[in-house]
């Protein structure tokens, strides 16, 4: 079962985050028809993505955004917050310009992006909404996500992030706001030296407590349980039907006049959604009512 291995370092202010992404990966680019060299970047988004939600401990929705005017326009990963056990919720798009031949595969992402930003937005489900914006301006999405929160949060922040065609993970190190009582101050560049001799070969295949293990077998390391992860769109009918309403009366009827009924589809999950001309003229007449639930 893909999961988030949390932990932390006892008497150092550094905790950590190990997510094991294989089988939701898998679910979601299967969904898709992109080639490998954008698979696995988009992999690794959604191995960072699973990464911050654990981190910031958000109760609500986390956006990254990578834009730019290379031979992939967009890659977006998105994490929601699972109900009862279910842990994160992960999806992912990528967009690919149509005048732009992709770079080969092993690529970096600047490669592939070319020119842009990326951009991590925090939807909670109370309070307010935030949105934070970085230049990509290096070769990696983890040495630029390293970079937005050494500039925006002040807190020193490693991640280590691989993908192959059946496999993803990461791991994330980040230091705790100081605490004087804290007896081990050398901690954190110990412990980047350490996380450093991670091959990616075994972030990819060794299980998570393996790797704590092979890693930091000498330090005072507590280890918590697991928590789940896996796909999961937040599409629905009522949504799209909601979306639908605000075109307007004039241009749903035109709209079915000329096709006899409306059909969209979710770019997350492929999931289809056909509106009879009855459900578009219920929708107008009515549109918080319940739509059927024909798909």
């Amino acid at each position: 079962m893909d999961h988030i291995q949390r932990f932390i370092f006892d008497d150092t202010n550094v905790r950590g985050e190990l997510v094991k992404a294989d089988d939701t990966c898998l679910d979601i680019i299967n969904r898709h028809g992109y080639p490998e060299v954008v698979n696995r970047q988009l992999s690794e988004m959604l191995a960072a993505v699973a990464l911050l939600t654990a981190t910031i401990k958000l109760d609500g929705v986390l956006t990254l955004e990578v834009k730019g005017n290379g031979p992939v326009s967009l890659l977006m990963a998105e994490s929601n917050p699972g109900h009862d056990d279910n842990g994160q919720r992960l999806r992912a798009i990528a967009r690919l310009a149509e005048d732009q031949p992709l770079p080969e595969e092993g690529a970096t992402l600047q490669a592939l992006m070319g020119e842009g930003h990326i951009v991590m937005t925090l939807d909670p489900h109370e309070g307010q909404r935030y949105q934070g914006i970085v230049a990509l301006e290096a070769e990696t999405l983890a040495q630029c996500l390293e970079g937005y929160f050494e500039r925006s949060e002040q807190l020193p922040s490693r991640l280590w992030l691989s993908a192959s065609k059946s496999h993803a993970a990461g791991l994330m190190l980040q230091t705790l706001p100081e605490d004087d009582s804290l007896k081990d101050t050398d901690a954190w560049p110990r412990l980047n030296m350490l996380a450093d001799t991670l091959k990616s070969e075994e972030l990819l295949e060794l299980p998570a407590r393996d790797i704590l293990v092979r890693l930091f077998h000498e330090e005072q390391i507590r280890v918590f349980e697991p928590d789940p992860i896996g796909f999961g769109c937040t599409c629905s009918r009522e949504r799209f039907a909601s979306a639908l309403h605000q075109l307007g009366p004039d241009e749903l009827r035109s709209v079915v006049e000329e096709q006899g009924e409306l059909s969209t589809t979710c770019h997350f999950c492929n999931t289809d959604y056909t509106f009879s001309a009855a459900d578009i003229e219920a929708l107008i007449e009515s549109p918080d009512a319940p739509s059927p639930t024909l798909h």
